[in-house]
């Protein structure tokens, strides 16, 4: 069920990535981050205050509020990053640290997996390689590393965030994490730089980009309850996958065939870890 859980969050990742591609084409980013991250965070206090969960101890909800943090710094990161530098690179860069953090922290805290679990690790990080990486020249610049490693660093400490506070909630500290991340985006963006608002037919796909997000972290949370961090953390950083085959189907996007051994390599990765 860790592994079943960790796919969902991959895939709600992934369409919210998909649908963050339509709207930011349009858009401003920064705008779309914000606006989707409110919409989330409303649906989420709704659903949370209608099934009656226990508030956990204050200490959780602290927590929560750090994975927020986290995770915004990353996204901002990446954002810069991916405006900046190469696509492939940076997203290439963010999906590996983030995976490696969780899973350093792992070993540490749980042991070592069974190696057929490590060998699936391997062909992850493969996957998320061949799907993301951009062709052309080859030495990364400055920005191509920074930011994404940046990303990576606030994913990865999203990610151990979120399993030390699922073991005795899952929707109030996520609750925490939509508050802090909504503030935290807020701030750097209302002393940075002006924002255009979106539209009205545009609220939809916005909306649907915060509902994915929200949704994977829920699957992630119930994915580190049931389960180990790293290999939750692994099969939830398969999102690229879900986001390239969406491309592929939708839009009918000529996958390569760097893409395509992505593709096999992550089945590889399921099959192995789970």
């Amino acid at each position: 069920m860790a592994v079943t859980y960790g796919l969902c969050s991959a895939a709600s990742w992934g369409m919210a990535d998909f649908s963050g591609g339509f709207a930011t084409r349009r858009n401003n980013v920064f705008a779309v981050v914000i606006l989707s991250q409110i919409i989330a965070g409303v649906l989420l206090l709704m659903v949370t205050l209608a099934l009656t969960e226990g508030l956990p101890a204050y200490p959780q909800m602290i927590w929560g509020g750090v994975a927020g943090v986290a995770g915004s710094v990353g996204i901002m990161a990446l954002y810069i990053g991916l405006a900046r530098g190469r696509m492939g690179i940076v997203s290439s860069i963010a999906a590996v640290v983030a995976a490696v953090i969780p899973i350093l922290f792992a070993f540490f805290n749980e042991g070592l997996p069974p190696a057929t679990k490590l060998i699936g690790f391997g062909f992850a990080f493969v996957a998320v390689w061949f799907l993301t990486r951009s062709e052309g020249q080859t030495i990364m610049q400055r920005d191509e590393w920074l930011f994404p490693l940046l990303a990576g660093i606030g994913f990865g400490v999203f990610f151990i965030c979120i399993d030390h506070v699922s073991q005795s909630a899952i929707l109030w500290p996520l609750v925490a994490v939509r508050v802090t991340s909504i503030l935290t985006v807020l701030c750097f963006v209302l002393t940075r730089q002006k924002i255009e608002w979106p539209g009205v037919k545009q609220m939809p796909i916005i909306a649907f980009i915060g509902i994915g997000d929200t949704a994977g972290n829920v699957f992630f949370a119930l994915a580190t309850r049931l389960g180990r961090l790293d290999i939750s953390a692994v099969v939830a950083s398969l999102y690229p996958a879900v986001t390239v085959l969406l491309a592929w189907f939708i839009l009918k996007e000529r996958l390569m065939p760097r893409q395509w051994i992505g593709v096999g390599a992550a089945l590889c990765a399921l099959v192995l870890i789970s």
